[in-house]
């Protein structure tokens, strides 16, 4: 019986050690392809090129993974590879990652590795990112091996539902105090653009911030999960439809006219 192949991208570049890494965790699992950016995309989330040209080149094999780099987004990889890399057999999984960098919260929504998963999601492919709160493109990730081996192991197995996604976060620490499967936490990012002064004149910005969490006596979120040790996963849905306001708005329908 045949491996199951599994579509590896990311937003960091392909360059990176969280991708490595991932593939290194799972390389005996699965037969395992990479398509990801030439370089850090952080912050793409969904985005695609509608207008640019793109460009693929092969680039190394890491660990007996046959790896491309893309010259678009994270989203670009995986349509890319879809395309033009995997016609002849679907991926039986996506992932995105190992991010180095938090994407709980509303960082969903920024994230280019959730890009990743989304866009498989969109395909009816089983899909999964990855993020660790530790920034440091050096950092050893070595830890997040049986946690990573096992998600990915039970989502082959059982699979997913159909517009669903995970979304894997795992706190900066040697040891976890386990699993949480919990919700979104809502939080805003504050104080976001810094000004400065050019010396030769005129003014130019940099997109910073600081992360306030909005709802900080929760204990149901990946906020607080990732707080207390425990890895944070949760499930992500395509359909954003507001299923409560929409039986609200049937008013609406009625008198309209």
């Amino acid at each position: 019986m045949r491996k199951p192949l599994i579509l590896i991208s990311n937003d960091d570049g392909y360059q990176s050690r969280g991708i490595r890494y991932l593939v290194d965790f799972l390389s005996d699992m699965a037969d395992i392809l990479v398509c990801a950016p030439e370089g850090g995309r952080s912050g793409y989330s969904r985005a695609f090129s509608a207008v640019p040209p793109l460009y693929m080149h092969r680039r190394d094999d890491i660990f007996g993974a046959e790896v491309w780099s893309c010259s678009g987004t994270p989203v670009d990889c995986v349509k890319m590879a879809l395309s033009q890399l995997t016609p002849q057999r679907m991926p039986d999984l996506i992932l995105g990652g190992i991010n180095h960098g938090d994407n709980s919260t509303v960082n969903n929504h920024y994230s280019g590795t959730m890009g990743v998963a989304m866009e498989g999601c969109m395909k009816y492919i089983p899909s999964i990112a990855f993020s660790t709160c530790d920034y440091n493109p050096e950092a050893d990730l070595s830890n997040l091996r049986t946690p990573i081996r096992s998600i990915v192991r039970r989502v082959l197995d059982e699979g997913l539902p159909k517009g669903i996604c995970l979304n894997v976060n795992f706190p900066k620490r040697e040891q976890f105090e386990g699993l949480r499967v919990c919700r979104m936490g809502f939080g805003s990012w504050i104080n976001e653009v810094k000004v400065c002064r050019h010396p030769r004149g005129g003014t130019y910005y940099w997109m910073v911030g600081e992360y306030r969490d909005d709802e900080p006596e929760a204990t149901d979120n990946d906020r607080w999960a990732l707080n207390h040790g425990y890895i944070a996963v949760t499930p992500v849905q395509m359909d954003v439809t507001s299923y409560d306001m929409l039986r609200r708005m049937k008013n609406w329908e009625e008198n309209s006219l």
